[in-house]
């Protein structure tokens, strides 16, 4: 029987937000590429990549969050904690539909296909990287330190429960 540690059920979380900001950083490499007209495959080839993370992990990683993370920590008494939650809420919300104005551009883009607006594609990246950096800023920085305090101190609770 293996135990389980904050750190282990949050090890998945994690290292899904290492893999948005490494998106993220292609992402703005992606925007210097348009402006200087450079369309060669390694940029289609990336803008695939990306299309297809989004699309599909970040997505189940924001439904994991919402089903496993948040849901505890609405019920705190700390009136900042449920509003910094209530606000990654509103983010995933808005990430959403940002992802779905961008993702057809990207795809379009990974296919060679010619009919993205380059200002429209380039508002669209900004904006999606700007907000998934500032919503993964205020889960690291307060969300996931509570919720993987809370889960050891459930954790324990347990094992002394279990121990009597």
């Amino acid at each position: 029987m293996t135990t389980t540690t904050p750190n282990n059920r949050f090890k998945a979380l994690d290292a899904c937000h290492r893999q948005m900001q490494k998106h993220l950083t292609e992402m703005a490499a992606l925007l210097t590429w348009l402006r200087a007209g450079d369309n060669d495959p390694a940029l289609r080839q990336q803008a695939g990549e990306i299309e297809a993370f989004f699309s599909s992990t970040a997505r189940a990683h924001h439904a994991e969050e919402e089903q496993k993370v948040f849901p505890g920590l609405l019920l705190s008494d700390n009136a900042e904690l449920v509003q910094a939650v209530r606000t990654l809420q509103q983010d995933h919300n808005w990430i959403e539909l940002n992802w779905l104005e961008l993702a057809p551009m990207l795809r379009a883009l990974a296919q060679g296909e010619d009919w993205i607006e380059p200002t429209e594609l380039e508002h669209a990246l900004e904006v999606f990287v700007t907000l998934c950096n500032d919503h993964i800023a205020l889960e690291e920085s307060l969300i996931y330190p509570e919720a993987k305090a809370r889960l050891a101190a459930e954790l324990a609770s347990r094992a002394t429960r279990l121990a009597a």
